[in-house]
């Protein structure tokens, strides 16, 4: 009796297809950053339109994050702890990343009116690349707010509450 495959390498099988023709990104890389594996469950006659979607989800909560830490009037008490740790180019690198996401933004809206497998693999592309380049300015900023984080509350802690 055979071993029936996998969902999983199903997936990959049809990812690496659709990756041979339009030279995506390898599924390896793409599912570390964007959790593809989840579409192992979904059955779909467009697994590029499944990936794009994937992608959304999280480029949609990053640019809330970031909006939020830009523009945190109606934030959660903590963001506003989190802003006062940023400096000013820090908040320019903000400003950057945010206006990076809403291309994409823009982009995944006009995906979605319109389907073009060939606009999908494009988009996968660009968008990817453009991630690893914003993900490196986002760790690097929240590495800089952890660190003025902890120094804050090392130095509110010695403070005088007589």
């Amino acid at each position: 009796m055979e071993k029936e495959e996998s969902k999983l390498e199903k997936l990959k099988e049809n990812y690496a297809k659709i990756q041979e023709i339009h030279n995506l990104p390898d599924f390896n890389l793409l599912n570390s950053d964007f959790s593809i594996e989840k579409l192992a469950e979904i059955e779909t006659d467009f697994l590029i339109r499944e990936v794009v979607k994937s992608m959304a989800d999280k480029f949609s909560s990053y640019l809330r994050f970031v909006e939020v830490l830009i523009n945190p009037a109606n934030a959660q008490m903590f963001v506003f702890s989190i802003v006062k740790t940023l400096d000013v180019e820090e908040k320019n690198k903000l400003s950057e990343i945010y206006k990076e996401l809403a291309k994409i933004e823009l982009n995944l809206i006009e995906l979605d009116v319109e389907f073009s497998e060939k606009k999908d693999a494009d988009f996968i592309k660009n968008s990817y690349e453009i991630w690893n380049n914003l993900k490196k300015d986002l760790l690097n900023i929240l590495g800089k707010i952890k660190l003025n984080w902890n120094k804050k509350n090392e130095s509110n802690s010695k403070g005088y509450f007589g």
